[in-house]
């Protein structure tokens, strides 16, 4: 693994250079700005099929291994007066920068280039902003019916077609 550069703010002293990786020479190895771990820094190692994260939480060391077809697609976003190019996952924890430059120009060939290089299709901004839609929670065990009625034939009682020929209907009365 080489290591291209360091992310958000955390670049080697005397460095002025944005993030910027190179889609053409993958696998990349990096540190990622992280809010929830340990030093607010993950180690993320980029490869064409998946991706790694490593980070440790309250002293917990995790690795978590994503697909990069698990991804929604590479999205364009704004910050201040340059772009930031994102993968972006559906939990927005899991999602990574991939470069920040000023120059649309430059942004715009990276933007295509990743989206190439991942198969994934590109986002405008206001689309990868979009929240993901909220499952709806169904309870399956709910509608069956309890174990000791499974056995039971289920029936129609007002309907007098369910009374067999030859059959009388009987009714207790108190």
């Amino acid at each position: 693994m080489r290591r291209q550069t360091a992310t958000s703010g955390i670049n080697p002293a005397g460095s002025s250079r944005a993030l910027r990786l190179d889609p053409l020479s993958l696998p990349v190895s990096f540190d990622a700005h992280d809010a929830r771990a340990d030093g607010g820094v993950r180690r993320v190692e980029l490869h064409r099929e998946r991706v790694v994260l490593h980070r440790a939480v309250h002293g917990m060391q995790m690795a978590v291994s994503v697909r990069v077809r698990d991804f929604l697609g590479v999205a364009l976003r704004g910050i201040d007066d340059a772009q930031m190019l994102v993968l972006v996952h559906r939990d927005p924890s899991l999602s990574i920068p991939l470069g920040v430059s000023s120059d649309r120009e430059e942004i715009a060939a990276a933007w295509q280039m990743w989206s190439d290089i991942f198969a994934l299709p590109l986002l405008p901004e206001d689309e990868a902003r979009e929240p993901a839609a909220r499952r709806r929670r169904h309870n399956a065990i709910r509608a069956r019916r309890p174990k000791f009625l499974v056995r039971r034939r289920g029936g129609d009682l007002l309907n007098p077609a369910n009374i067999h020929q030859g059959e009388r209907e009987i009714i207790a009365r108190d």
